[in-house]
Parts: C-alpha cells; structure tokens; sequence
C-alpha cells in the first residue's frame, strides 16, 4: 500500500509529496477543486427541500415518503464518514475524493432520470456516499495544501464556502424551479462534477506520508459505524421533530436510538485494539483534540436547537411570513460569511481556544437575546440577534475547526477530517431528540416550546464555550 502512496510521476504535480503546503499557483488551483467540491456537496443537503411537495406529486408519493429523498443523502454520508476518513489515510485523500465526485456525478444523472421515487431515494443515497468521500477527506486536504502558517486562512475559506453555500441553496433551487422541473436540480452538478475532476487529477497533493503500520479496515467495524448512526439518525427522525410534528411519541423510535446506542459502545470498544481505529478512539486520547470534539457537538446541537426552534417563533408567535422569517434567518449565515476574513487572519496570532470561547459567549448571548425578544419585536430586533448569533458561531467555527484538524499527527488527518462532519452530524442529531422532548412538553405553536429550546441552545452554547476556552490551559500544557 505505502508503494503506491509513494510513487512519484514526473508530469502530475499532484503526485509531488508535499511537506509543508504547495506552493501558490498549485495552491490556488487545488483551493478552487475543494471549493467547487465542498459547494457541490453542500448545495446538494439543502437544494431539495423546496422541490419536495413537486416531486410527492409527480411521483404519486406522501409527504413523509419525499421526505426520504432528503434522509437517504444525509444518512448515507453520516454513515459512510468515519469508513471514507479512514480510507484516505490507507490510500490517500486525493483519491478517496475524486471517487466521491465521480460517485456524486454518476448518482446525480440517475437522480436526474429517475422514473419512481424508489429509484430517485436510491440515486440520492448514493449521491450521499459520493458526498461522504468529499466531506470525509475534505479538511484533511486543505491541510496538505496549505503550509501550517495560513492553514487558518484555507480553514476560514472552508467555512465560508459551507455557510455560503448553505444560504444559496433554497435560494438556487427557487431560480431552476422558477423556469424548468425538480430533475433539472440535479443537472448543475454534472458540469461542476467533471471541472472538478479534471482538474483535481493534476492539482490535488497527495499524501506526505504513508499509513500506519498494520493499520486496516475491518468490514464488522464498518457494519457497526453504519448501524450506529442509521439507527441513532432514524429514531431521531421518527420523533418528529423534522416535520414539525407535535403527535405522540412513537416508541419504536427509542428503541432505535436505545439499539443505536448499544451497538455504539459495542463498537467503540472494539475500537480500542486497533492500530489506526476507524472510530478515533485514540485522538480522543489527546486532551486538546477531546476538548474540540465537546465543543463542535455541543455548538452544532446549540445552532440546531435555534434553527429548528426559530420558524416556530417567526411564524407562530410572531405572525411573519415564510419569506420574511427566511430572510430574517438568513442575517445568521450571512454574518458567518462577514466573519471568514477577519477569523482567518486572527488565526495564528490568537490561540483557537481563545477564538472560539469568544465566538460561543457571542453566540450564547444572542441565543438567550433571541430568547427574550418582546411581545411584539421589530424586523430590526430579531435581524441584529440573528447577526450576533452569526458572528458569534463565525468565530467559533474555523479555529476550532483549525485546531481539530492539527492537533493530531499528519498520518491521522483523514480520521480528524471525518470527526468534523461526524460532530456536526452528531450535535445536530442530539438536539433533535432534545426538540422532540421539548415540543412533546411545551407546545411549539404558543411560543413557548421556542422559547425553551433557545434557552437550552444559550446553555449549549456557554458549555461549548467554557469546553472551548479549557483548550487554552490544554494546549499550553502539551507544549
């Protein structure tokens, strides 16, 4: 295996074995590959929730049958994360994203031609397995091409891209709807598909060094990473806090997550013996890495709680129309995008602990801000709130982010790379069975159940915050 990792080619400057960065023509190119990428892949989880209520009715479906045209993508790439990440420190991160993208290409085509909703289901489920080879490798990338003094600024890019990305995506999906149907949403990414992979062929490093000796992928570890999440994701799902539903439990739904669970810490000990665990096991070991993990899952289930929470208020309280809650929602990932340069330019300067800590007491104020709006608040009101929580969650992001992906030795950034889409997947997960808690309680349409939850996301908040500045004392000590 290390053979083929080591292999120069005279005329591919991606077969180059790359140290410390590549130097900036090459930079710049394999930046535009993991742009186009990371958008691609993150348009594609958002792209579909507009064109749902099209495709139930051409298709002859329910809407709680659609919905699993969105479900298949995002449990195939949580569940294919870890496995990928893994991979890429076997064989490397280049090749692992490139087949992904062909992957995500090919499915997208058969997504486009799909003649049943069974077909379509299984074109996006591998669509998000095509996704997962991006998402999973897509940090450790960044990594090698960027020498560590800017990796903060390849970092911050990254950020920006997914939260640009995540704003344009109903946006996009209205634009192709407007003039051409549902099939047609699909047809963006074939273009896109092939300028990445022609020019990822020649512009993305390879790995600077080979795998650990002994390591493998067990096929049972495998089996276990994806019944752990698909049950844990599903008995979420069933709760049914995605569709807003307010009905009684359903007690299948805990007994998926009660089996996720088990099956968890079954897999988690095998874990253990393993000389490069698919489920890092051993970066958990290293305190400062730990405490960015706690901070992501309990940051990305703050920011879920609020997203989740805040149509309610808007709608229901508030009495705002769908446009003008999305457009007062959308101050939140703008204020992300504002964010990008200035973070990427204080990281180095200003330890990632530090960063972050600030950013999440932002976002714990303008979460408990939004919590305590008056009866009856101003656009101007809630739109300032939003742009604290943005600005807040923008400085958290990239340097924890920067931290997660440095703090653990260059053999292991693939598996680092796919704990940061395993975090925001797991935080985001937890608040939705926190949601249903909520609202099966407090109910979602007076304003209260809102309320509640966005309390509980400022209280998320701070303990990703206090989690965050903890890292300041850690990393002083591991030096």
């Amino acid at each position: 295996m290390s053979s083929v990792l080591s292999t120069p080619s005279a005329t591919a400057a991606s077969d180059l074995v790359v140290h410390d960065g590549l130097p900036p023509p090459q930079r710049r190119r394999a930046m535009l590959v993991i742009i186009l990428g990371i958008a691609v892949a993150v348009l594609d989880g958002t792209i579909m929730n507009l064109a749902l209520p099209g495709i139930a009715r051409e298709l002859d479906a329910t809407a709680s049958q659609a919905i699993w045209v969105i479900n298949a993508y995002q449990i195939a790439t949580l569940v294919m994360l870890l496995p990928l990440a893994t991979l890429g420190d076997l064989v490397g991160y280049r090749r692992v994203y490139l087949v992904g993208m062909a992957l995500f290409a090919v499915a997208s085509l058969g997504a486009m031609l799909a003649p049943t909703l069974g077909a379509l289901i299984a074109a996006r489920a591998v669509q998000g397995l095509g996704a997962a080879g991006i998402m999973a490798v897509n940090a450790a990338l960044v990594r090698l091409i960027f020498p560590r003094a800017q990796l903060g600024r390849g970092m911050a890019t990254n950020s920006m891209v997914v939260a640009t990305a995540s704003v344009a995506g109903p946006s996009v999906a209205a634009a192709i709807l407007s003039v051409a149907s549902w099939p047609w949403l699909f047809a963006l990414n074939l273009p896109l598909g092939a300028v990445v992979l022609a020019l990822g062929w020649y512009a993305l490093p390879r790995n600077a060094s080979g795998p650990t000796a002994g390591a493998r992928i067990s096929p049972l570890d495998v089996l276990l990473n994806i019944l752990m999440f698909a049950l844990v994701f599903v008995g979420a799902d069933r709760l049914g806090v995605r569709e807003g539903g307010t009905g009684a439990v359903s007690l299948d739904a805990f007994a998926m997550l009660g089996a996720g669970v088990l099956i968890g810490v079954l897999y988690v000990r095998r874990q253990r013996t393993r000389v490069a665990p698919l489920f890092p096991v051993d970066l958990l070991r290293i305190p400062v890495f730990a405490l960015s993990m706690g901070t992501s899952v309990t940051a990305f289930c703050a920011q879920m709680l609020a997203y989740i929470a805040l149509p309610f208020l808007l709608l229901d309280t508030y009495g705002r129309s769908h446009l003008q809650a999305g457009l007062l929602i959308t101050a939140w990932p703008l204020a992300i995008v504002a964010m990008g340069p200035i973070v990427g330019r204080l990281i180095g300067r200003v330890p990632d602990g530090l960063l972050g800590g600030i950013g999440l007491g932002l976002l714990a104020t303008g979460l408990a801000l939004l919590a305590a709006l008056p009866a009856q608040p101003s656009n101007a009101d809630i739109a300032w709130r939003m742009a604290v929580c943005g600005l807040g969650f923008g400085l958290f992001q990239s340097p924890n982010n920067h931290t997660i992906v440095t703090s653990p030795p260059p053999h292991r950034s693939g598996a680092a790379s796919g704990m940061l889409g395993t975090a925001r997947l797991t935080g985001q997960t937890l608040a939705a069975v926190l949601l249903a808690g909520i609202f099966s309680v407090w109910s979602p349409h007076d304003g209260r159940g809102p309320v509640i939850a966005l309390t509980l996301a400022a209280v998320c908040a701070a303990v990703a915050g206090v989690c965050s500045t903890l890292r300041v004392r850690a990393a002083g000590a591991a030096h």
